[in-house]
């Protein structure tokens, strides 16, 4: 018996086969960015979003610390990497070849890109809101003890 999902015909979801460098741009969170959309929330009706990333320019500070509303943030490092730091303590570098996936409402930083940076973003579901907090009271606290 197939374990697929039937859906009726209208909902059943579109195949879809893009270029990565083909999608259309789109305003993304980002300024050092470009995005480019590629079409995934359309042939999801939403389910699902997809954004090809690439560096624009180079990332001069940090994001800042913040959290996405969605259900998860998935993301494929094509070329290049990024160093991100989460609310527990772990600091990671995401570099080219690495998978990443970070659930919705978990606070981090991007506190360093390479000039070459370039990935694929999936969102669940395609809208993926960013909201902007306080540092951690660590990080604070470490961030003020490299200024001393």
């Amino acid at each position: 018996m197939s374990s697929l999902i039937k859906l009726p015909r209208k909902k059943r979801p579109k195949q879809l086969i893009v270029p990565l460098r083909s999608g259309k741009e789109v305003k993304g969170r980002r300024d050092f960015f470009t995005y480019r959309d590629l079409g995934l929330k359309e042939a999801t009706d939403g389910r699902f979003g997809a954004t090809a990333m690439t560096m624009r320019s180079a990332m001069a500070q940090a994001t800042g610390w913040h959290y996405h509303t969605c259900e998860a943030q998935i993301t494929l490092c094509l070329s290049g990497w990024a160093d991100l730091v989460f609310e527990d303590g772990t600091e990671i570098r995401i570099k080219a070849g690495d998978f990443q996936y970070i659930p919705g409402g978990v606070l981090h930083n991007e506190i360093a890109t390479s000039e070459d940076l370039e990935s694929i973003e999936i969102s669940i579901p395609s809208d993926l809101g960013t909201v902007a907090v306080d540092p951690p009271a660590w990080w604070v606290d470490r961030e003020a003890s490299r200024d001393a």
